[in-house]
């Protein structure tokens, strides 16, 4: 296969974009966790709160799907490269999970995805512009603050969705998984005052997409 150009990769990213914000995601062998677990009866209160959880975790996933691919393509090495594409893959697993337990609820998604698209897909480009040993580092980062989420989201969901649990947790062994990766290919720890930044920017898109 030859080596893709720029131009290339620019157009791959596009339609990977397209595929995450609008489309059908291009996802990996495994099954959906939740798959063969039957449906419990959850009050309409009960299904409410756990859809707008899920519409959170959705959009995180949307943000980690741009994130991977922002980085990707401005890795600096090969290896580094399939790493993230790999993982991007993953995350498109628990995006599709995500968007079904939406669909079971009838909730949607959040209106507000192509923008979360967009800004993650520049933080994870200029992420890989400075280096790969940074870029890593703030995928070790990342998957830290998601786990911290999914915990939180494990205990305010209702106790009787079984299905969103066993998705969640699923999540949140590849998150581990991917933050264990990053540092063992040698990323480096962020500074403070990023990790700050980071931590900030998901308070504003928690806060906003549990809503719209």
């Amino acid at each position: 296969m030859r080596e893709l150009s720029l131009i290339d990769r620019l157009i791959v990213n596009f339609d990977q974009g397209l595929r995450t914000v609008f489309g059908q995601p291009q996802i990996t062998e495994r099954s959906n966790p939740a798959e063969t677990i039957p449906e419990t009866d959850l009050s309409e209160n009960e299904k409410q709160l756990a859809a707008r959880l899920m519409r959170i975790n959705h959009t995180g996933e949307v943000c980690a799907q741009a994130l991977y691919q922002g980085q990707s393509l401005t890795a600096k090495t090969a290896a580094v490269h399939q790493n993230m594409q790999r993982a991007a893959q993953e995350e498109n697993d628990h995006l599709e999970w995500c968007e079904t337990r939406l669909k079971e609820f009838n909730d949607h998604k959040s209106f507000l995805n192509p923008f979360w698209y967009v800004g993650s897909f520049a933080m994870g480009a200029m992420a890989g512009i400075a280096g790969d040993k940074w870029s890593l580092g703030f995928v070790a980062e990342t998957e830290r603050q998601v786990v911290k989420h999914l915990d939180d989201h494990l205990k305010k969901l209702p106790i009787n969705d079984k299905k969103s649990r066993a998705i969640l947790e699923q999540m949140k062994l590849d998150e581990k998984h991917h933050a264990t990766e990053a540092i063992k290919a040698g990323g480096a720890p962020l500074p403070e005052t990023v990790k700050f930044a980071m931590r900030q920017i998901s308070k504003i898109m928690t806060s906003t997409v549990y809503w719209i």
